[in-house]
């Protein structure tokens, strides 16, 4: 098992992290503000089904694959980039809803949580992420190095979690109050396809 001191240190510094925005919070947020809290909630929900696919990779060793192959480090970033500026076009060019109040259905949970999942797995600089991060934690006097390692992956995908709940709530009772404005819903879905496809821009200049 992993020490109490060990594990303090890895809560304050995962707890630091999370609340620190980046892709996974401009995602949540962005789904959010245009379709509603429950829909920024699976969106949350998503990127952590996502974070615990990356943490069993980096448990199997398959992490370890892209982190030394260039070729497949690109292919995944490419193919990731490419569906973040898909969905970022798809979200600019989709017409308002007449009815102001219909902009929280623009997307169901369901929808939103399955394209978090596919966004976050195929990002490789979450790969190495972990890879890279939680290996730091553990240490083979503990026991198992694979139970610490799920062990650290799940603390990490539940603090991520929680993370992306408070900015859902939040952006959400923003989203509410600013779909009654016909103007701001007008743009709003031009703001969030911009959004994703600058996240896909970012993504596919990133190095390794």
């Amino acid at each position: 098992m992993i020490d109490l001191s060990t594990l303090i240190a890895y809560v304050a510094v995962v707890f630091g992290f999370v609340f620190i925005p980046g892709p996974a919070t401009l995602l949540t947020i962005a789904r959010a503000t245009s379709s509603g809290t429950k829909v920024g909630i699976a969106t949350g929900a998503g990127i952590a089904a996502g974070d615990m696919f990356h943490t069993a990779m980096a448990m199997v060793g398959i992490s370890a694959v892209i982190a030394t192959s260039a070729t497949l480090f690109s292919v995944v970033k490419y193919i990731g980039a490419a569906y973040l500026v898909y969905l970022g076009i798809r979200a600019i060019i989709e017409k308002t809803p007449a009815d102001p109040t219909a902009g929280k259905l623009a997307i169901s949970a369901g929808k939103a949580f399955g394209q978090a999942i596919l966004t976050e797995v195929l990002n490789p600089k979450t790969a190495l992420f972990f890879l890279a991060f939680l290996p730091q934690f553990v240490r083979p006097e503990n026991g198992l190095v694979m139970l610490q390692l799920m062990t650290l992956g799940v603390i990490f995908v539940l603090l991520g979690l929680f993370s992306t709940v408070v900015f859902a709530v939040s952006a959400g009772r923003l989203g509410t109050f600013l779909r009654r404005n016909p103007t701001v819903l007008k743009w709003q879905g031009k703001v969030v396809g911009g959004i994703y496809c600058a996240l896909g821009v970012r993504l596919a200049l990133q190095q390794r």
